[in-house]
């Protein structure tokens, strides 16, 4: 399944990123795709917001992974400096940590990816308008994307 939306500033963004933050689960994974400043890290901030997480969200683009606790955990990830041989398979412990995996850049690191997420693509339409695709393959991935859409 897969749904496509229109989103005119960041403030929807972030509603958007609000919405599928109180519908996730536990060992949820979100793949973010999209070129640099299209709105991932945007997109978490309001994932993070659904999750009642209170602390500063902001890229880890040089840590690779920042942890923010709420409802539920937040691993967010940003693998922007990686590819699928530097090593990094560490990072699949989180994918079943209890909380929720948010990967920017998730292509770099596919090798070690699991087939079930929600994969977002974020496309710049304009200075202002992003075109947000989001597909989901697996049950608990599409009655998710069936709940953001209403």
């Amino acid at each position: 399944m897969k749904k496509e939306f229109r989103i005119k500033n960041p403030e929807q963004m972030i509603e958007l990123g609000k919405k599928i933050g109180t519908l996730v689960g536990e060992n949820m994974i979100i793949t973010l795709e999209g070129d640099l400043g299209a709105g991932k890290t945007t997109l978490t901030k309001g994932i993070a917001l659904g999750l009642d997480i209170t602390t500063i969200i902001n890229s880890p683009t040089f840590t690779i992974m920042k942890i923010h606790y709420g409802r539920l955990t937040l691993f967010h990830m940003d693998v922007y400096r990686l590819n699928n041989d530097s090593g990094d398979d560490y990072l699949e412990e989180y994918f079943e940590a209890k909380g929720v995996c948010v990967i920017e850049w998730a292509n770099n690191i596919s090798s070690i990816l699991p087939q079930e997420a929600l994969k977002v693509m974020i496309k710049r339409h304009s200075d202002t308008v992003r075109i947000v695709e989001i597909e989901a393959e697996t049950p608990q991935y599409i009655d998710l994307l069936q709940e953001v859409i209403v």
